[in-house]
């Protein structure tokens, strides 16, 4: 599939520099433009194809093309012209270095693709660390206290801590659901497999388990009548969905409702959920989807319950969909934060 893909860039773009100079040949008096139409096709092999085999392919072409078809003898190869060498061997250099050049460009930034993506895995990696720290530490706590008190605790007092160790267990389990996120991710690569999939049935699983646990939170959903297909992957899209809804709950301070709402334009849907709680602090707004948050002024997190952690975990989720994510506080209160999704599924290459 990648080989055909680029064999039909090459000769297309060969073929269309063919044709322009065909229509500028009786437009123009002298053919000097031709070695430099046939070098832009050149570059533009080089810049859509992968590895330097095609950009020389074409390279080649083009000089022998230059040859037969636009220098005298007409459709002859004929390389004794008088200073046809000279032209031959530059325009042959030329094609070659561009070639190289796009090439090596490519390839760094790959490199540097995949060093930001192994530098943003290492830092969750690090903070998700730190947090499971505590959780553990308190489950254990309250498990020993249950376990070397059992006959002085009250019933209510072991509830109480019965309560904590499944709530810190909870938190472990979205914990861990992150950076079974995040692993997938890097071991498909930013090319995730995606699949079409009704954005209301996502919707709708990512509100189950939410309510599942916040059955106080009043949750309203708002999607358009019209059937909204987007290309995703549905695992990583409703786990975005659930840690957006999770944090309005956890950080919108006097948060009671939730609502998620669907719509869609020409070129992308946009998923939005927002809440009635105290808003976010506009001095940590840019840094909300970095996983670098510990504190808000004046207000002490509680280190396992770490604001950034599951929104960065989203914004790696939309751009590996080829999405944007961003944040905002509603003038008549609260938090919104949307995401979208592109309606077209991104051309897979294959190997």
């Amino acid at each position: 599939m990648k080989i055909l893909k680029n064999i039909i860039i090459t000769a297309a773009m060969l073929a269309a520099a063919t044709a322009i100079c065909f229509i500028l040949r009786p437009l123009v008096p002298t053919d000097t433009h031709v070695p430099l139409i046939y070098v832009l096709a050149v570059l533009c092999v080089s810049r859509l194809t992968e590895g330097y085999f095609y950009g020389v392919l074409a390279s080649m072409v083009a000089v022998v093309g230059v040859n037969y078809i636009f220098t005298y003898p007409y459709f002859q190869v004929d390389f004794t012209v008088t200073g046809y060498p000279l032209t031959f061997i530059v325009m042959l250099t030329v094609s070659i270095s561009v070639s190289a050049l796009m090439t090596q460009i490519k390839m760094q930034e790959h490199v540097r693709l995949k060093a930001e993506k192994e530098r943003m895995r290492a830092n969750l990696l690090r903070a998700v660390s730190h947090d499971i720290r505590t959780p553990l530490t308190s489950i254990e706590g309250a498990a020993a206290g249950i376990i070397d008190n059992k006959d002085v605790l009250t019933e209510e007092q072991k509830e109480e801590l019965l309560l904590n160790i499944k709530e810190e267990a909870q938190w472990m389990v979205r914990m861990v659901e992150n950076l079974l996120s995040i692993t997938r991710m890097n071991d498909e690569g930013t090319r995730l497999t995606t699949h079409e999939e009704l954005a209301e049935e996502i919707v709708s699983s990512a509100v189950v388990k939410f309510s599942k646990r916040f059955p106080d939170i009043k949750v309203e959903v708002d999607i358009p009548e019209e059937v909204v297909i987007v290309p995703m992957d549905p695992i990583l899209i409703r786990q975005v969905i659930v840690n957006i809804m999770e944090n309005a709950v956890m950080h919108g301070g006097s948060t009671t409702q939730v609502k998620v709402t669907v719509s869609a334009n020409e070129t992308e849907a946009i998923f939005s959920i927002e809440d009635n709680g105290k808003g976010i602090d506009g001095k940590i707004l840019p840094m909300l989807f970095t996983g670098q948050i510990s504190h808000r002024e004046g207000e002490t997190y509680d280190n396992k319950r770490s604001m950034g952690i599951g929104l960065s975990v989203c914004k790696s989720i939309i751009d590996a969909h080829r999405g944007k994510v961003w944040a905002e506080n509603k003038i008549d209160g609260g938090a919104k934060i949307s995401f979208t999704l592109p309606l077209e599924e991104e051309e897979q290459n294959g190997d």
